[in-house]
C-alpha cells in the first residue's frame, strides 16, 4: 500500500478539496499519512492569493523533497494553475496538476508529469463526494465554485475559472451525507457564495438553498461562509433570525471604507452602504459575529483614505478582523498601478487596524459574559481535563470535566474572557 500526505495553503475551498481527495485516494487504497511523515508521494495544495503564500507552496515543495529524497511530489491547486510554468521549474517537484484535475487525482499520481486543464473553459461544478472530514465535528462542503468579479487584486478568477454552483439536490445529498456521518455542524463554503444558483439551467439563489438545507432539519447548525456585502439579503438575514439551526455569524469582504480605494479595488459598494448592511446585520440578528476582510496599503492608499477605513471599522459592531497586507500579485491589475507603497507603511497600517481588531474581539467576548450559549464539543485534552467547543455565534470556548462529550452540544454560561477564547460553566448537555 502506497503511502500519500497533503499539505494545503489557503482557503476553505481548498481544505474541502484536500478532504475530497483524502476520501478519493484511502478508496483508491493509499493510506494516508500526515504531511511530516515519511511518504511515497507527497501532494500540496496551493494558494496563489498572494506572493508570500506562492513562496509558501515553494518552501513545502522543498521540505516534502527532503522528507524523502526517493518521493513522488506533485503540486496542485491555485498557483498550480496560475503559474505551472514557475513551478516545473523546481527541480524537486516531480508532477503539476490544476484545479481541474483534483476531480480524479487518484487517477493522475503515479506518470501524469503535467496537466493543468484550461479552467476558463469549465462551465459546471462537479459535486465532490465526501462524507468524512478531518474535523469530526464540523463539516465544510463546497456549493459553488470560482468567480466572475475580477477585483483589481485578486488573481482567484483566473485560478478557479467563472462562477458555477452545485445543483442544489447534489447540495442536499452533500448534506445528508455529513449528518449521517455524524457532523452537528455543515459550513457552506464557495469562491464567490453569494453567486449561487445565479448559474444553473434553473436560477436560484443562496437564500433558497440556505432555506431548503433549513427546512428540511437534517444537520443541527448550518453556517454560512464568506458573502460579498451587496449579496446580502434581508430575506437572508430574516431567515438566519428565525431559524434555530443556521448560526449567526456571518464574515463580509469589506477591502477598504474608502469610496475611492473601493473604486479602484473594483469592488461594487460604498462604505455608506456597507455602514448600514452591518446596522441591519446587528440589529437582525443582535448576538451576530460579524467577521472581515480588509486590506491594508492598497495602491495609492493615501493618509486620508486609510482613515476613513480606520474610523468606519471603529465606529461598527465587527467582532473580528481578516487583516491582509497588500501584496503585489503579478497578472492583476493592481499590480501595474501607480502608487505602489513602500513595505514599511503597509505593515504599520496592517498593525494599526490589527490592534483595533484586537480591541473587537475582546468587547465582542466581553458582550457574551453572563450569557447562556450553546457549544458544540470539539476536543477534549486528556492531560488537562479541559474541552473546547465553539458556540453558534463563532466563540470559541473552553471549560472543564467534559469527557465524553466530544462532537455533542451543551449550554454554558460564559463567565471569563481570556485571550482568544473565553472560559464557561457547563449548564447542562443536550
Amino acid at each position: 500500500m502506497k503511502r500519500v500526505a497533503i499539505s494545503t495553503l489557503g482557503c476553505k475551498t481548498n481544505q474541502f478539496e484536500s478532504a475530497a481527495m483524502v476520501e478519493q485516494l484511502s478508496a483508491a487504497g493509499y493510506e494516508v499519512v500526515p504531511f511530516t511523515s515519511l511518504s511515497d508521494i507527497y501532494i500540496i495544495n496551493s494558494c496563489t492569493v498572494t506572493a508570500r503564500t506562492d513562496a509558501e507552496t515553494r518552501r513545502m515543495i522543498r521540505r516534502a523533497r527532503r522528507l524523502n529524497p526517493a518521493a513522488r511530489i506533485i503540486a496542485t491547486g491555485c498557483y498550480a494553475q496560475v503559474a505551472p510554468g514557475e513551478l516545473e521549474k523546481m527541480p524537486e517537484l516531480d508532477a503539476v496538476l490544476g484545479n481541474s484535475e483534483k476531480q480524479h487525482i487518484s487517477e493522475l499520481l503515479s506518470d501524469t508529469d503535467y496537466q493543468v486543464s484550461d479552467i476558463a473553459t469549465v462551465s459546471r461544478a462537479e459535486a465532490l463526494n465526501l462524507t468524512s472530514f478531518a474535523e469530526h465535528t464540523r463539516a465544510f462542503l463546497q456549493i459553488q465554485n470560482g468567480c466572475n468579479s475580477y477585483c483589481a487584486y485578486c488573481i482567484v478568477p483566473y485560478a478557479r475559472g467563472a462562477s458555477r454552483s452545485v445543483p442544489p439536490e447534489a447540495v442536499m445529498e452533500g448534506v445528508r451525507n455529513f449528518a449521517a456521518s455524524g457532523f452537528q455542524e455543515v459550513v457552506l463554503t464557495g469562491i464567490h457564495l453569494g453567486a449561487y444558483g445565479l448559474d444553473l439551467p434553473s436560477p436560484t439563489t443562496l437564500t433558497e438553498l440556505v432555506r431548503r438545507i433549513d427546512g428540511g432539519d437534517i444537520v443541527p447548525r448550518l453556517r454560512i461562509g464568506s458573502v460579498e456585502p451587496n449579496e446580502v439579503t434581508t430575506e437572508l438575514l430574516n431567515l438566519m433570525a428565525t431559524s434555530p439551526r443556521i448560526c449567526p455569524h456571518l464574515h463580509l469582504p469589506l477591502q477598504s471604507g474608502s469610496d475611492t480605494v473601493l473604486d479602484r479595488m473594483g469592488r461594487h459598494y460604498t462604505a455608506a452602504f456597507f455602514r448600514e448592511l452591518v446596522t441591519t446585520m446587528s440589529t437582525t440578528l443582535p448576538t451576530v459575529f460579524i467577521g472581515a476582510d480588509v486590506i491594508a496599503g492598497f495602491p495609492g492608499e493615501s493618509v486620508a483614505e486609510f482613515e476613513e477605513t480606520v474610523r468606519l471599522i471603529e465606529e461598527l459592531p465587527f467582532s473580528d478582523l481578516h487583516v491582509f497586507p497588500y501584496s503585489s500579485r503579478p497578472g492583476t491589475p493592481a499590480a501595474s498601478m501607480a502608487g505602489q507603497l513602500p513595505a514599511r507603511v503597509i505593515t504599520e497600517r496592517a498593525a494599526r487596524l490589527r490592534s483595533i481588531a484586537s480591541r473587537k474581539k475582546a468587547a465582542f467576548f466581553s458582550a457574551s459574559l453572563g450569557r447562556e450559549c450553546t457549544v458544540l464539543v470539539q476536543s477534549y485534552d486528556e492531560a488537562t481535563g479541559i474541552c473546547r467547543g465553539l458556540t453558534t455565534n463563532y466563540i470559541p470556548v473552553v471549560f472543564p470535566d467534559g469527557r465524553g462529550l466530544v462532537n455533542g452540544v451543551v449550554r454554558v454560561v460564559i463567565d471569563k474572557v481570556l485571550e482568544n477564547s473565553c472560559s464557561a460553566s457547563v449548564l447542562s448537555g443536550e
